[in-house]
């Protein structure tokens, strides 16, 4: 069932608010690549703004072309946008949680707006920020603030994933976008580790 995320929590919070950021991260659990995190102001006087990202869902039920569609009209409809990277030698330093907030923090500075409030995915909480903020189970699914961070943190990280491909050739990494496949695994074993490959993570047996 594809969900239909919409404006319920930011509507409630732009009583009070006016710039609310939706926060989320795509390959948090690869075992290759960076993770990256995507932050989105939507525009709270929009008069069509559900209908004008209808098409906008949790980025992992949609196909890869959806997303890329769907991008550049969410960079074009929202107030700001920023999309922040943490690479595997970062993850493998901090630990994935850490890094994750760096890369939150990293879109954050991207913002030529700076968020008020933060609604981000479950598990993306930034403690380490002064600025109030909600966690939503299943966030992507429930605002479209988040869905549409999602969309954009899965596509930058797809396409970096494509670039790594072409300088770490071998691990299919444009297929599997360095998660834990079959396949992946098994070139891991031919191959080794490459320097973008992250060290403390396993490959699930």
């Amino acid at each position: 069932m594809i969900s239909n995320p919409d404006l319920s929590h930011e509507h409630q919070l732009w009583a009070s608010y006016s710039y609310i950021a939706g926060l989320d991260e795509a390959g948090r659990g690869a075992l290759a690549g960076p993770v990256c995190v995507g932050a989105v102001i939507l525009p709270k006087n929009h008069p069509h703004l559900l209908q004008t990202l209808s098409g906008v869902h949790d980025s992992k039920q949609m196909t890869p072309r959806q997303r890329r569609e769907l991008t550049p009209l969410i960079k074009e409809t929202s107030l700001a946008w920023g999309i922040g990277f943490a690479p595997a030698e970062e993850i493998d330093s901090l630990g994935i949680v850490p890094a994750t907030r760096l890369a939150a923090s990293r879109a954050l500075e991207m913002l030529v707006i700076f968020p008020e409030f933060l609604l981000t995915d479950f598990r993306l909480e930034l403690p380490e920020l002064d600025i109030p903020q909600a966690a939503l189970v299943k966030g992507d699914q429930r605002s479209l603030s988040i869905a549409s961070a999602s969309i954009l943190a899965k596509t930058a990280r797809d396409e970096f994933m494509l670039g790594l491909d072409e300088q770490y050739p071998g691990y299919g990494l444009s297929l599997h976008k360095g998660y834990g496949t079959r396949r992946h695994g098994e070139k891991l074993k031919e191959l080794g580790h490459s320097p973008i490959h992250r060290k403390t993570f396993k490959l699930k047996k």
